[in-house]
């Protein structure tokens, strides 16, 4: 039987994160590099990813990084060749690029509507075809999906943000219909749904509302740094060998209420 650490050890194997540069994202990808893992992190912006890499790099992990719209399949195909050009492999891949925007249903602009969903649903599934194939080919691949409690539940009367939630709740029925389809071929795939925790996304809706949404919440707080990159691990690893299909909710307790 194989030791516990050893099934938490991602040594020599390697992550693409998408959204990897900052936030729940660059968090998830500490975590696996703790564990071993090489990294490739994908985001917009240079200004964010070079610091990024830069940070991981003086710790002394492996990592690359490189730019990517996850909307734009094109710079998908691209973005996961580059990966395995590098590394010869995608053992795991980690879809948290995520935007919103915050409007009523009945006013939210179209442009705006598609963008979230071009992003947040269509991303994933780009990067889950163009990684999977690879996957399939080798017969074992793992995908973590970044959704959220927005795709489980409503959200709460302040928070305005139907495109969102209607990607969170397609993102959760993509990691079931991909699990099935690709168990087979020795791929898992798995969702995180974090609650509330402090990011450049969260900003606003906590300034203005924390107070009242920690009172929904059984722990009576918002999450804090670190508690999402030991979900990641789990599921990225040996010691979740036999789940797949599942999303795991990481929210204090508020869906439980």
């Amino acid at each position: 039987m194989t030791e516990l650490k050893q099934l938490f050890d991602l040594t020599g194997r390697t992550a693409l994160i998408t959204g990897g540069s900052r936030g729940l994202g660059e968090e998830i990808a500490e975590g696996l590099a703790e564990a071993g893992a090489s990294l490739m992190l994908l985001a917009r912006r240079e200004t964010w990813l070079t610091p990024a890499v830069e940070r991981f790099r003086a710790r002394g992990f492996r990592c690359e990084g490189a730019l990517c719209d996850a909307a734009d399949a094109t710079a998908v195909s691209a973005a996961v060749a580059r990966t395995l050009e590098v590394f010869e492999a995608i053992d795991i891949l980690v879809n948290n690029a995520g935007v919103t925007w915050g409007a009523p249903a009945e006013e939210m602009p179209l442009d705006k509507w598609r963008a979230v969903l071009d992003v947040n649903l269509t991303g994933a599934f780009l990067f889950a075809q163009a990684a999977g194939r690879d996957m399939i080919r080798r017969g074992k691949g793992c995908i973590i999906n970044v959704a959220s409690i927005a795709g489980l539940r409503a959200m709460p009367d302040a928070v305005h943000s139907a495109g969102y939630v209607a990607s969170k709740g397609g993102l959760i029925a993509l990691t079931r219909e991909l699990a099935a389809k690709w168990a087979p071929c020795g791929i898992r795939v798995n969702a995180i749904a974090p609650g509330f925790f402090p990011s450049r996304m969260t900003e606003k809706v906590l300034d203005q509302f924390q107070a009242q949404l920690e009172r929904r919440i059984p722990m009576g707080r918002v999450g804090r740094a670190g508690e999402l990159k030991g979900v990641a691990v789990f599921l990225a690893s040996d010691a979740s060998a036999y789940i797949t299909g599942q999303t795991i909710v990481v929210d204090g307790g508020a869906t439980a209420v």
